[in-house]
């Protein structure tokens, strides 16, 4: 038994945890949990725990169904909000039978890909910046949905539960180990951001899981309800998840290269490339419901062209400058990433996305310091600037024809997920909406 396992079993002991949740992800990023008392923790870490994989979306044929967990003791924390009892998290490695990973297991798409920067010599490093709204009353018509305040972009409110929200949610996660740069309030009525500080990639992916769990345990003992949905009213701005990137080759930022334009290296450059080149085949799975192309062609701040510059908040990939002069602080960041993608299959598709840039060398095109949504269709068209895709029909029409995605994601996991969101997109277009009513009705 390791180090980490004789730790985990001793701080179950010490601390009187009564079970521990086992944690993993299905392909659309919803958490899976089974709990086990702890008796039956040192047998997870030894044999791993039983499941039928056929029940869980996207994991395994049916003629395949059994698969186990296998706990990872790196990721211990012990859980503080209230309604759990004395419990603990781990996440799970998916295996099959015999031992092998599982192919469809989105955390070892991620660790794949990650394996893939680190032949290259590159460790990879993320920062998302996470929006949601916080609601007083939910219901299915437009006017069902009302925010718990009215305030915009960083206002400090006087009264309300928006302050001691944010603090609640960052005191639990830092009590969970998850370190957070900074809260504030957003620009929409009861919309929200917390930045967590920047992990390497996999932590992350974690993190935003554990993210949005406490998110929502908060919002359920104030009595409120938290969306990630990326546009849950029409009239406000979108919820994104601006995704910081930085690659580093032992203590050394690879995209750092000081008197150069931004201070920005040609790594930084080519990865910027790969990120523009096939921006259009990974979107289905950065932005991947029918509500995510509401946010990115609802006419607010997310990126709908596929461009890149500096302060530049309309460009798909932007390179900030806030510490030109400190080298590990070089990075980009994509902003039309939203926060209810699967981090672990969104991050991989980033990722291999920008090392394709780096291997094959791509030229980046010249940056842009306007707002290519002031253009016609027509000026767009002839300065070769492409559309992100407009809905998810045509994002899952250009995925199901990208090798890049096929390759990152694994044959069967690939299938699984467009056809999950091709049924949701048959659905999507049976409904008859308030829209089609009001005209169709002349109301």
């Amino acid at each position: 038994m390791s180090q980490q396992q004789d730790y985990v079993l001793q701080a179950i002991d010490d601390n009187d945890i009564r079970f521990v949740r086992l944690w993993f992800t299905d392909v659309l990023g919803t958490l899976k949990s089974v709990a086990l008392t702890p008796a039956e923790v040192e047998g997870a870490f030894a044999e791993g725990v039983g499941f039928d994989g056929s029940t869980i979306e996207g994991l395994t044929r049916r003629s395949e169904s059994d698969m186990l967990l296998r706990p990872d003791p790196s990721t211990y924390q012990q859980l503080s909000w209230h309604g759990v009892e004395r419990s603990a998290r781990m996440f799970c490695d998916l295996s099959t039978p015999d031992g092998q990973p599982a192919l469809t297991d989105p955390r070892n798409v991620l660790r794949r890909t990650l394996e893939r920067a680190a032949s290259l010599g590159f460790d990879c490093y993320v920062h998302p910046e996470i929006e949601f709204y916080v609601l007083g009353q939910i219901g299915l018509g437009a006017g069902d949905v009302e925010p718990i305040d009215s305030a915009g972009y960083f206002d400090n409110i006087s009264g309300g539960i928006s302050h001691a929200f944010r603090g609640r949610v960052v005191r639990l996660l830092e009590e969970l180990g998850i370190a957070v740069e900074f809260s504030h309030h957003e620009g929409g009525p009861g919309q929200n951001e917390i930045d967590l500080r920047y992990a390497d990639a996999l932590t992350m992916a974690d993190n935003l899981m554990t993210f949005r769990t406490v998110v929502h345990e908060v919002a359920a003992e104030h009595g409120v309800h938290a969306t990630f949905m990326p546009k849950p009213h029409v009239d406000w701005p979108g919820s994104g998840m601006h995704t910081h990137i930085s690659l580093f080759e032992g203590e050394t930022n690879a995209f750092y290269e000081p008197g150069s334009q931004h201070q920005l290296s040609r790594t930084g450059r080519q990865f910027i490339a790969g990120l523009l080149r096939h921006a259009r085949e990974i979107t289905a799975i950065t932005n991947q419901s029918v509500n995510s192309y509401k946010r990115l062609w609802g006419g607010d701040e997310a990126p709908s062209y596929i461009c890149w510059g500096h302060n530049n908040s309309s460009a798909l990939v932007r390179v900030p400058t806030y510490k030109p002069n400190k080298s590990r602080s070089a990075r980009l960041e994509y902003r039309a990433i939203d926060s209810h993608a699967n981090p672990y299959l969104a991050f991989a598709v980033l990722i291999e996305a920008g090392l394709r840039g780096i291997e094959g060398e791509y030229e980046v095109p010249e940056e842009i310091d306007g707002d290519l949504r002031d253009l016609s269709v027509r000026e767009r068209h002839v300065l070769g600037y492409d559309d992100l895709p407009h809905d998810l029909d045509e994002a899952l029409l250009i995925t199901e024809q990208s090798e890049l995605v096929a390759q990152t994601l694994g044959e069967q996991l690939f299938e699984f997920f467009l056809e999950n969101k091709r049924n949701e997109w048959k659905s999507f277009r049976r409904q008859v909406t308030e829209f089609e009513l009001r005209q169709g009705l002349g109301l």
